[in-house]
């Protein structure tokens, strides 16, 4: 049950700051991860500030260099279904139709669903865990099926978004507001580890607003994928998944990005698997060595050994689809 809050509406971004001054106000762009905070108490809100009517913030452009800009509000469905971001960025089409369900996505925005807050039972449920300033992660022992398996160290969630990863994995950017001015950071960067701060998701200051997502110029050669691993077919967050984009020359890999999702606290790049196909024409050997190296680090927990061969098991057979494809 929610605590009463006051709603704003702001015409202007820089109004929208302002009323994001109060620290204890929360911003609310689609709400689908707003309101299950608010409502779980894993935070509160006496003020929430709505973005929607910034509608400078909506819809995607090419432009000049070949590139694309989306607004941060644009809305999941859209992304899935613009033919620019199927025909060119294909990985994060796919990320965004493996979200969650229609009702979702059509609601969802793409930057909600890249600020959204983990999905851990025990940070969402009524315990005082590590991330809420407790001190003590109780998945490290606990029911952790579904947390982590690389970069845990002293709170073990995984980050949820699909479409993360497939941005990470096109080195994508994001353009961020706030008092001082504007920056645009890479979407890699955008993350923070626990063993940095445990209790912070993003660099995101308490004023700032991601406002854009930057998509490079892709090269004619290149093709990109997300695969996605769940429980169920709809709904359900990511076991295992992983963004892949090669470009490829003379049937061999020229350079890739391999970013891994549902296994880290971040979308979680494997440069050793980039380093290994690098070069290769996908043998057998380097696809199997490949898988192997993506989960060389893993250290899973007492309940979620199984990820570590989901996650070699699916990227064998991604490597094997976009050999085919070369």
């Amino acid at each position: 049950m929610t605590v009463p809050f006051s709603y704003v509406r702001p015409v202007s971004l820089q109004d929208a700051m302002n009323q994001l001054a109060d620290k204890t106000a929360r911003i609310h762009a689609g709400g689908t991860d707003l309101l299950g905070c608010l409502r779980d108490g894993v935070f509160h809100a006496s003020k929430v500030v709505s973005i929607s009517r910034l509608s400078n913030l909506h819809g995607m452009r090419k432009r000049a260099d070949g590139g694309l800009t989306i607004g941060a509000l644009t809305t999941l469905a859209e992304v899935a279904s613009y033919p620019a971001v199927m025909e060119k960025y294909t990985a994060l089409a796919q990320a965004a139709a493996a979200v969650a369900s229609p009702q979702i996505r059509n609601q969802g925005t793409l930057g909600g669903n890249l600020c959204q807050k983990p999905r851990c039972w025990y940070y969402r449920g009524e315990f005082h865990c590590l991330r809420k300033g407790g001190d003590y992660c109780y998945a490290a022992a606990g029911e952790n099926q579904y947390h982590c398996i690389l970069g845990g160290k002293n709170c073990f969630i995984v980050h949820p978004s699909d479409t993360a990863a497939a941005l990470v994995a096109l080195d994508a950017s994001l353009r961020i507001a706030g008092p001082r001015g504007s920056r645009i950071i890479p979407v890699e960067d955008f993350y923070v580890l626990p063993e940095k701060d445990v209790t912070k998701e993003t660099i995101l200051e308490p004023e700032e607003i991601v406002t854009e997502i930057l998509l490079p110029p892709v090269s004619i050669l290149s093709r990109s994928s997300y695969r996605k691993v769940r429980t169920r077919q709809a709904w359900d967050f990511a076991l295992a998944g992983v963004a892949l984009v090669l470009e490829h020359a003379e049937e061999r890999v020229k350079q890739s990005r391999v970013v891994l999702s549902g296994a880290a606290p971040a979308p979680w790049r494997v440069r050793a698997v980039e380093k290994i196909i690098n070069g290769s024409s996908l043998e057998d050997d380097i696809i199997k060595k490949a898988a192997w190296a993506a989960v060389s680090d893993a250290r899973p927990l007492s309940k979620n050994g199984y990820k570590v061969p989901l996650f070699r098991g699916m990227l064998e057979e991604e490597l094997e689809k976009t050999k085919n494809r070369m």
